[in-house]
């Protein structure tokens, strides 16, 4: 696709982007036990994973506002998606969890995942 199509995302997008992921982020410190309970019971070390995943969306979207570091926080911002995407197949297949969600919610998560990578992959360019 043409790169004046994404134009609109270049700045607003970037940063309400960003800010989705810094927030995201702090949030697995202010919160944790919301993100320990998703987490899928074959992973290892709970605790540290989410702690880490919560450093990684704070750097990597702080990067995404920095000119010479936006590429490679797109690419990480992807692989961060794609690496927490087993967590939202977990919830989905465990909804009774958040039983005041209903099902179509869990459901929307998964396809939200996809448009989330999409949206990190124009900044790869």
């Amino acid at each position: 696709m043409p790169d004046s199509v994404f134009s609109i995302w270049n700045h607003p997008g970037r940063w309400l982007f960003a800010a989705l992921f810094v927030a995201a982020g702090v949030n697995h410190f202010v919160s944790p036990n919301f993100y320990l309970k998703i987490m899928p019971p074959y992973l290892p070390w709970h605790r540290e994973l989410v702690l880490i995943s919560g450093v990684f969306e704070v750097l990597l979207g702080v990067m995404l506002l920095i000119p010479s570091t936006s590429r490679l926080a797109a690419w990480g911002l992807i692989a961060l998606l794609v690496a927490v995407f087993p967590a939202n197949i977990y919830v989905y297949q465990h909804r009774e969890m958040f039983p005041s969600l209903p099902a179509w919610a869990h459901l929307l998560r998964l396809p939200l995942q996809g448009v989330l990578i999409f949206w990190a992959y124009q900044y790869t360019k």
